[in-house]
């Protein structure tokens, strides 16, 4: 909520402590870091149309193009 307000957004955010969500959506993944590995969400966006279907699907997402990324998938949707 504190996040929420602090950037006056306009939708509701959701948490997904038990990563439930995140496995239903394949996102909840084994990673691996300096030989370590352990589970993890992957970066990852879903865009989502207003019938509530999946219009794309953004993988390994890099933090410096994102936003371009996300205007062209909805841009082409």
């Amino acid at each position: 909520v504190k996040f929420k307000d602090k950037y006056d957004l306009p939708f509701t955010l959701l948490a997904d402590p038990e990563d439930a969500l995140a496995e239903q959506y394949g996102v909840w993944q084994e990673k691996r870091y300096m030989d370590r590995t352990y589970m993890g969400v992957a970066r990852t966006t879903f865009v989502i149309g207003a019938d509530g279907a999946v219009v794309k699907v953004l993988e390994n997402v890099k933090p410096a193009t994102h936003a371009d990324d996300v205007l062209a998938a909805l841009a082409a949707s």
